[in-house]
C-alpha cells in the first residue's frame, strides 16, 4: 500500500469525503512509491461519467472514503518504489489508475504504466485512455470488427462514442453515427462516420435498414435505442452493450437474438484490470503509438485547471461536453 511522506512538500488533491457532496481540493502529504510503484507527477487528468458515479457511491469500483478523484492521467515519473527500475525517471507515461488523478501526485503499479512516445501531448494522452480503450478492446478485441462490415455508433458525438468513430474507420468499417441534432452528428462526420442519424427526429430502426442494416452496434446509451438498433440487425450482427448514458437499462427479450443468430456482448474495460491487465495494457501501446502517429486525435471540448475540476463535472453531468474534459496540473 502506498505510504505518504509527512516531512515532504504537500500537494492538492480533489477528495471526496462523504458519498453524495461535493469534493473538495485539499492540502495532503505527497505519496511515496510503495514497492512494484512508481510515483508520477501528473500532467492531465480525463474526466469520466463513473467520476460522477463515484460521488454518488454507485460506482462498481468506488474505493472506500475518503479518496481522491481522477481515472485516467498522464504525466512524467519521479520516482521509483523498491524493486522498479522502469520507466526511466524522467519519462512520459500514461496510466488507468482508477482513482488518484486530480492530485500533484500519484503513486501506482509500475506493470500498469504506459510510456509514451516523446513529444506525445500530455493532455490528448490524458483524454485517450478509458475512451479510445474502451472503443479499441470493444471493436477489436470482444467483437472483432472486420474490414468493410457496418459499424452502427450510437452516442456518437459522447466521449466513447466518438472514439468508437474514430476507431471503427481505422479498422475499415463503414461507419453509421447516430447522435441528437445537427452540431453533435457534425462532430461525429469530422471523426470519419459515413452516414448520419439525429436521434432527436429520426427513426433509427427504420434509417439502419435503409442504409443496409448493421453488424455491429457499439451502444453507450441504452434504453429505445438498443432495441432500434437490435432491430435493425443483420444476421450473426454483434451488439456491444457499453453503458446506459439514458438511465434505461433494456430488457432483451432472448428469443429476438435467435432469429437472426445475435450475439449481445457485456463490456467493461476497466473490469481487466482485474484478472487479464495484458488486454489493456496491450490496447494503450497500440493507442500511444497511434497517437503519436496522428492516426487518431483525441477531441477535447474543454482543459480546465484543477480549481475548476467540479465545473468540468458539471459539463459531464449536463452533457455539455462533447469528446472529453481534461483538468490540467500546473506546476
Amino acid at each position: 500500500m502506498t505510504r505518504t511522506d509527512q516531512t515532504s512538500q504537500n500537494m492538492r488533491a480533489l477528495r471526496l469525503r462523504a458519498f453524495g457532496q461535493d469534493p473538495q481540493i485539499e492540502m495532503i502529504p505527497r505519496p511515496v512509491p510503495a514497492t512494484g510503484e512508481v510515483r508520477i507527477r501528473i500532467k492531465a487528468c480525463g474526466l469520466n461519467f463513473a467520476d460522477l458515479l463515484m460521488i454518488n457511491g454507485t460506482y462498481q469500483d468506488t474505493p472506500p472514503l475518503p479518496f481522491t478523484l481522477g481515472m485516467e492521467i498522464s504525466g512524467i515519473v519521479e520516482a521509483h518504489g523498491e524493486g522498479v527500475s522502469s520507466p526511466p525517471i524522467g519519462s512520459s507515461v500514461a496510466v488507468f489508475g482508477g482513482s488518484g488523478g486530480l492530485a500533484d501526485y500519484t503513486c501506482v503499479n509500475a506493470a500498469r504504466v504506459t510510456p509514451l512516445p516523446e513529444g506525445t501531448d500530455m493532455n490528448a494522452a490524458a483524454a485517450l485512455q478509458v475512451a479510445y480503450g474502451t472503443s479499441h478492446v470493444a471493436l477489436d478485441y470482444k467483437a472483432k470488427l472486420k474490414k468493410g462490415e457496418v459499424l452502427l455508433v450510437l452516442g456518437a458525438a459522447g466521449g466513447v462514442g466518438l472514439t468508437a468513430v474514430e476507431i471503427g474507420k481505422l479498422m475499415g468499417a463503414t461507419v453509421i453515427a447516430c447522435a441528437r441534432g445537427a452540431d453533435k452528428l457534425a462532430i461525429a462526420k469530422a471523426a470519419g462516420a459515413d452516414h448520419l442519424i439525429d436521434a432527436s427526429c429520426e427513426d433509427i430502426h427504420a434509417a439502419v435498414k435503409a442504409l443496409g442494416g448493421a453488424d455491429v452496434v457499439y451502444d453507450p446509451v441504452g434504453g429505445k435505442q438498443f432495441t432500434a438498433a437490435m432491430r435493425a440487425c443483420n444476421p450473426e450482427a454483434r451488439l456491444l452493450s457499453i453503458g446506459f448514458a439514458s438511465g434505461d437499462v433494456p430488457q432483451i427479450k432472448a428469443n429476438h437474438l435467435l432469429v437472426k443468430n445475435l450475439t449481445v456482448i457485456g463490456f467493461y474495460w476497466g473490469g481487466y484490470m482485474g484478472f487479464k491487465p495484458e488486454v489493456v495494457t496491450d490496447s494503450l501501446t497500440t493507442l500511444a503509438g497511434w497517437l503519436h502517429e496522428g492516426r487518431i486525435t483525441p477531441h477535447i471540448s474543454h482543459a480546465l485547471p484543477l480549481d475548476q475540476a467540479l465545473e468540468g463535472m458539471a459539463l459531464l453531468k449536463t452533457r455539455k461536453s462533447t469528446g472529453k474534459v481534461v483538468i490540467t496540473l500546473v506546476d
